[in-house]
Order: C-alpha cells, then sequence, then structure tokens
C-alpha cells in the first residue's frame, strides 16, 4: 500500500428535506385544515480516527464527499426521513486543517475519536406551522436548509514510540526490517526510503512501535535532499534512535548535523528521550572502532550503543534499551 500523509477533500452535508404543503381531506369533514409535514434534516459528514489505517491514500482518488439528502415533508403530517450521516475514517494521528492549510480544526489521536466536520441542513417547515387562529389554511412553507460544504485538508502525523533517524544508508530501514515484520526498501544508495515505514517489535511481551523516517542531510529543513517533508512525523514520537554509520569520518560532526535539522524544524524534538547507536561495526577493526568512539566521547557523555544490524550483533541489547 503506498503511503500518504497529506490529502485535500471536498465535504458536503446533507441538504434539509423542504416542508410539504397539504391540506386534510377526508369524507363527512368539511373543515380538514392543514397536514403538512416538516421535511428531514440532512446528514452530516463525521471524521472518526481507526486503528485499522495508517495512510491516507483512500482520499487520494476520491476526493469529493456527500452525505445523504432529507426527505421532504408529506401529507397526513409525516416528517421526511433525515439523511443518514456519512463517517470517513482516518487514521490515528490525523489533523484537520481548514481550506487555507494553516488554521487547525482539530487533530484526532486517540482511537474511536470523532468530529463532526460538516452539519446537515435542517428540514423546511410544513403548512400545519403557520396555522393560526387568523390563517386557518396556510400555504405557506419553507425549504430546507442548505447543508455545510467546504474543503479541508487532512495531514497525518505518524503516532509511534520510537523514530529512527540518521542520515541516508546508515541502517535505519535494515533495522526496521530485522526486528518488525514490516519490508522496507533496501538497497545501498542514498534516499531508498522515500516514505516513512511503520514496524511493530515485541520484546519481552510488550509491543513498540517503531517509525522509520527518510534520511536527513544537511539543509533538510531547507529543502535539500527529501527535505523536511517527513519531520512531522517525529513530532508525534516518544523517543529516537539515531543510528550512525561508524565508518564516516568525524562521527560527533554526524551526529551533530542531525541534530541540528531536528532543531531547526521544531526546537521541541531537541527534548525527546534519544538512543545513539553506531552500526557497521563489522566493516572496522577494533582498534579503528575504539579511536573513532573516543573522539565522540570528548562531545557526547551520554551512553550509546555499538551494532551491527547485518551480523545482529548487539541487536537484542539496543531494543531493551529501547523497550
Amino acid at each position: 500500500m503506498k503511503f500518504l500523509d497529506e490529502a485535500k477533500i471536498t465535504v458536503k452535508a446533507g441538504d434539509g428535506g423542504n416542508g410539504c404543503c397539504s391540506f386534510r381531506r377526508e369524507k363527512f369533514i368539511e373543515f380538514g385544515g392543514p397536514n403538512g409535514g416538516d421535511g428531514g434534516h440532512g446528514g452530516s459528514i463525521i471524521l472518526s480516527a481507526s486503528n485499522g489505517l495508517n495512510t491516507l491514500i483512500d482520499y487520494r482518488f476520491t476526493q469529493h464527499f456527500k452525505a445523504e439528502r432529507g426527505e421532504n415533508g408529506k401529507g397526513n403530517n409525516k416528517t421526511g426521513a433525515s439523511g443518514k450521516d456519512l463517517i470517513l475514517k482516518v487514521p490515528i494521528g490525523t489533523q484537520i486543517y481548514a481550506e487555507d492549510k494553516k488554521t487547525l480544526l482539530y487533530d484526532l489521536i486517540k482511537e474511536g475519536e470523532s468530529i463532526k466536520i460538516a452539519n446537515g441542513g435542517k428540514g423546511g417547515l410544513g403548512n400545519t406551522r403557520f396555522k393560526s387562529s387568523t390563517n386557518q389554511a396556510p400555504r405557506k412553507t419553507t425549504n430546507g436548509v442548505a447543508g455545510e460544504e467546504f474543503e479541508i485538508w487532512l495531514e497525518l502525523k505518524i503516532i509511534a514510540d520510537i523514530g529512527l533517524v540518521g542520515f541516508p544508508n546508515s541502517g535505519k530501514s535494515s533495522l526496521l526490517s530485522l526486528t518488525t515484520r514490516a519490508k522496507p526498501k533496501i538497497a545501498d544508495y542514498p534516499f531508498t526510503t522515500i516514505n516513512p515505514n511503520l514496524g511493530v517489535l515485541n520484546i519481552d511481551d510488550k509491543e513498540i512501535i517503531i517509525a522509520d523516517i527518510p534520511g536527513l542531510i544537511k539543509g533538510a529543513h531547507k529543502g535539500v535532499g527529501l527535505g523536511d517533508k517527513f519531520l512531522k512525523h517525529i513530532e508525534r514520537c516518544k523517543s529516537l534512535l539515531h543510528l550512525i554509520d561508524i565508518n564516516e569520518d568525524n562521527l560527533f560532526n554526524r551526529y551533530k548535523i542531525i541534530r541540528e535539522e531536528l532543531k531547526k524544524y521544531s526546537s521541541e524534538l531537541m527534548n525527546k528521550r534519544e538512543i545513539v547507536a553506531f552500526n557497521k561495526v563489522d566493516l572496522l577493526e577494533e582498534e579503528e572502532i575504539s579511536l573513532k568512539i573516543s573522539e565522540f566521547k570528548k562531545n557526547f557523555k551520554k551512553k550509546f550503543f555499538k551494532i551491527s544490524i547485518l551480523k545482529k550483533n548487539n541487536i537484542k541489547e539496543l531494543l531493551r534499551a529501547l523497550k
């Protein structure tokens, strides 16, 4: 399934039914009087968060959604049936913006959470409503009110426990493939991952949702590489796993570049808990690894891991730290 995290749709709530103009006509009843019923209300459009979805792909090809119209009123004071509400299911973490794409209307972050985004029109009044002591046979009715109609933007921000960040080809997709059932594309060239991938890690009877974010490079916040298009998904992650290829020169500089890009996108990302792991240690001799790590430790005082995704070295220790 193709990943889609943004969609523009048009919603149209149902119009209200028109009121009925009718008079009671029965044998032996000389003065029947008005008996026109009211029109039914139009259906509303409701957005509901569903745990079974993780993309907005359903809204790529179908972009216009219309709820049912209310039925017109009938004689014998029968009110027309109201139109059914139209419920649109979206992934948990979907934000709803107005047409200007700036005004946030609602943020669906819980399973089953819903919002009535467009209200159906009220039904019109039948002529019975206008009967009075001075007007015993009114012919006046009102038409139903039109339902609301406008365009909205849906924007998905993935909700995950762990967000994988790092330069392209640092091993993020490989780690996701190794530890979960996710099947991301893996290759030996930069920007293999062009869309976020989600996987569920099961360790010690605990489920952890991991999000693999496309690789960042210097200037990503300005649109360089794949830009900051997918950085929004990191905002919802509880913690970050920062993967670094230990074969690169000046490891701390590589670490610092990614941290700066996160900071320039949102300073709040700097407050998230972070685990650093050096990947591909199987490609270097122990002496060279120690030399590189010693330089890194001069500027970084927290705990970190040395792993090899290919050889599966220290992977369990890393996963337990993530838990």
